[in-house]
């Protein structure tokens, strides 16, 4: 089974670490970005927040998330507002 990580502002994803996601805080759009970059391996689900999702789909070339061993991408699932 692959890791969890929630990536987000600090007062959004902390209580993530609870449930054994790897916690990923960003508090801009820039970090957003390069935080999504460098995800760690072995991430499955990456939770955003809705500001960081906001923040990669308004990147002039969104990049894409690092592969997994065997070529897939983690899953994203987007956190209500």
């Amino acid at each position: 089974m692959g890791r969890v990580a929630a990536l987000g502002e600090r007062s959004r994803v902390t209580g993530w670490a609870l449930a054994g996601a790897v916690v990923l805080v960003a508090d801009d759009a820039e970090t957003v970005r390069r935080l999504w970059q460098g995800l760690p391996d072995g991430i499955d689900l990456v939770i955003l927040t809705a500001a960081a999702a906001e923040a990669l789909e308004a990147a002039p070339a969104a990049p894409a998330a690092p592969a997994a061993p065997g070529g897939r991408r983690p899953l994203t699932a987007v956190m209500p507002p």
